[in-house]
């Protein structure tokens, strides 16, 4: 029987806990005049994907480049990824201040698949800054220290590489805002598929934010999950590749935005288990036997004729490799 078996369950030495409280910031930890200093000359992209998110692009965008471009020179470029949108989301980008780029014009030789994960890979060709910050643009009552916090920890100490944010999620309902319940894959489905594969992850109080930042050279190194997979990912595979104590959580406080319906979540619920599936085959946890459905069937009443309408829909996002190894190719095929 190993020592620690013998020990009272209140007495055992907790390494998620251990990391947790050494890896666990607060973004006002971090003032943003004195990571400019610390940032000593390396430059700074924030990036933002952004599909048909005119309503709230703007007010992000005018935030960080009036805060963390013109009054503080922390960041040195932000930049929205639009994801093919049918609204002025880019319009409303470029006139408060970010160098918008059109998903399908960077690396076009290599195609251009819809979603999320798509939009941050590609976003690693588009920016330059030996740092990248990744900011959701749906987010309501924005605050630019969200930035500040997530790229705190990175610029503060070499052995941190990547910082995701930590908030509570509130839930709109059209009726009344409960003060949780608001990450219903996250707390459904991400955090029991990471507990049974992944439980040094446990600490990551929301896995799936879309708030986060990493070295380019992490970045860089890690395949990207398609679509809604992506954020659950690169967390897994930084840590893969890094271990634990290289990645750290910011707390940012409460985070407010839009809901989906159930029908746009169990896509998302069916993209973390194909992510995560990807990597215990990646990895090593699991034998590679057979390929995984491709389609989610979802049923709806029929309002008009009774009885239910069955919709099947494409869930299969795809991966792209880690953007280190498509440059060497493209510089070997040059």
């Amino acid at each position: 029987m190993s020592e620690n078996a013998r020990t009272p369950l209140a007495d055992r030495v907790d390494p998620v806990r251990d990391w947790s409280a050494r890896r666990t910031y607060r973004s006002g930890d971090f003032r943003a005049e004195d990571l400019v200093a610390a940032k000593a000359g390396r430059r700074v992209s924030v990036v933002l994907p952004a599909r048909n998110e005119e309503s709230t692009v703007g007010v992000i965008v005018a935030a960080l480049h009036s805060e963390l471009v013109e009054r503080v020179p922390l960041v040195d470029e932000v930049v929205v990824i639009d994801s093919h949108s049918a609204d002025r989301t880019a319009d409303v980008a470029r006139a408060a201040g970010a160098r918008v780029v059109a998903q399908g014009d960077v690396l076009p030789a290599l195609g251009d698949v819809p979603g999320k994960g798509e939009a941050l890979w590609k976003s690693l060709a588009a920016t330059d800054g030996e740092f990248v910050a990744f900011l959701d643009s749906d987010l309501r009552d924005f605050d630019p220290a969200f930035a500040v916090g997530l790229l705190g920890p990175l610029l503060t100490d070499p052995g941190v590489v990547f910082s995701k944010g930590a908030y509570e999620r509130p839930l709109d309902d059209g009726r009344t805002v409960l003060p949780a319940g608001g990450g219903r894959v996250t707390e459904l489905v991400a955090r029991p598929l990471l507990a049974t594969h992944w439980p040094a992850l446990a600490g990551f109080v929301q896995p799936l934010a879309g708030e986060y930042a990493g070295t380019r050279r992490a970045l860089e190194s890690i395949p990207f999950a398609g679509a809604y997979g992506v954020d659950i990912g690169i967390l897994v595979d930084l840590f893969e590749s890094f271990g634990l104590d290289a990645l750290a959580q910011v707390d940012l406080g409460r985070r407010t935005h839009r809901h989906s319906p159930d029908s746009a979540l169990a896509v998302m619920a069916m993209h973390q288990h194909l992510a995560i599936l990807s990597r215990l085959r990646r990895h090593g946890r699991a034998p590679d036997t057979h390929a995984p459905g491709d389609t989610l069937t979802l049923h709806r009443r029929d309002p008009v004729g009774g009885g239910f309408h069955a919709e099947t829909v494409d869930v299969s996002p795809g991966e792209r490799p880690p953007m280190r190894e498509m440059r060497a190719q493209l510089r070997a095929g040059s």
